[in-house]
Formats: C-alpha cells, sequence, structure tokens
C-alpha cells in the first residue's frame, strides 16, 4: 500500500457499497484485508488515515457503517516512513508508534550497495519467491511461542 497525502481511511479499510441488483449494502474490504500488509511511506499520509491503519493494527479488526469485519489471522503489518524532517510528512504519535513491534533504522547503503541496486541486481520478481511458511503454519508457531514460559533471570537479561 503506498501512503500518499490524499489517501482516505476507507481506501485502507474498505467500504460499504449499495448493490442495486441486490437491493442490498455489500461491503468491498480494502488492502488490510490480508496476512501480510506493506505499506509504504506511512507517515506521507494524513493522520486520520494513519490512526485507520493502527486501529486494525491494535483490534484485529475493522469496524465499516458499525459492522466489524476481522482481518484474517495471522496479521502482520511492515511500514516504512520517511524522515520526519522532510517536507510533506506527518509525525507518528509514540501512543501510535507502540502498534510495532520493532523499529530500524537501516541507513544509507554504502557504495558497492548503492551500484548493485542501480545495475537491478537485486531485482527478484514475486514469482521467484517460495513460499517458507503459510498461514496455518504461523498461527500453529504463533500459539506455541505463546505457551513458553520464561524464568525470572531471562527476564531481567533481556531487560
Amino acid at each position: 500500500m503506498q501512503c500518499t497525502p490524499d489517501l482516505l481511511p476507507s481506501d485502507i479499510t474498505g467500504v460499504t457499497i449499495f448493490d442495486e441488483r441486490t437491493q442490498e449494502f455489500e461491503f468491498h474490504p480494502g488492502p488490510v484485508f490480508a496476512n501480510f500488509v506493506m505499506v509504504d511511506e506511512i507517515n506521507t499520509t494524513s493522520p486520520r488515515t494513519q490512526s485507520a491503519l493502527l486501529e486494525v493494527m491494535q483490534e484485529g479488526r475493522v469496524t465499516v457503517d458499525g459492522k466489524a469485519h476481522p482481518v484474517p489471522d495471522p496479521f502482520l503489518v511492515v511500514a516504512t516512513q520517511n524522515p520526519a524532517d522532510l517536507e510533506g510528512t506527518f509525525p507518528l504519535p509514540e501512543a501510535q508508534l507502540d502498534r510495532f513491534l520493532m523499529r530500524l533504522s537501516l541507513g544509507y547503503p554504502g557504495e558497492e550497495a548503492e551500484l548493485s541496486l542501480m545495475r537491478g541486481a537485486s531485482m527478484a520478481a514475486p514469482e521467484d519467491l517460495a513460499c517458507v511458511l503459510d498461514g496455518a503454519e504461523m498461527s500453529r508457531l504463533a500459539a506455541a511461542a505463546d505457551r513458553i514460559i520464561f524464568a525470572d533471570p531471562v527476564y531481567q537479561y533481556v531487560l
């Protein structure tokens, strides 16, 4: 999902549309209804749209017209953001950043890596990528991880 300043919350969550043939309202899900959602430049979209995405991440569901629609399980969001000092960015408040498990700063690539990127050496088409884990297996592993018990010294060491 490419974020832009004109992206609306309904563009990511989905909308309810009236179907004249059936004379009923139908929910049309947005791009957040996937197991894996890649969000590019999250801080270039408005705070309202950021909030809609972060709410989905926290609640595991989207509410449209008073009806809750659960997102698939497992549900994972990876997002990139532009440096905050660039024009056209909206800051992500700390209260929203806590929805993410980790925050990495990759920095700028070295000269050799940049040359490799420019030459297209790392270009891999999605169809060339092999699946290593399906959603059911990922959910099973997540449930197993929740059952692991750590002794207090391990928590202290990590802290």
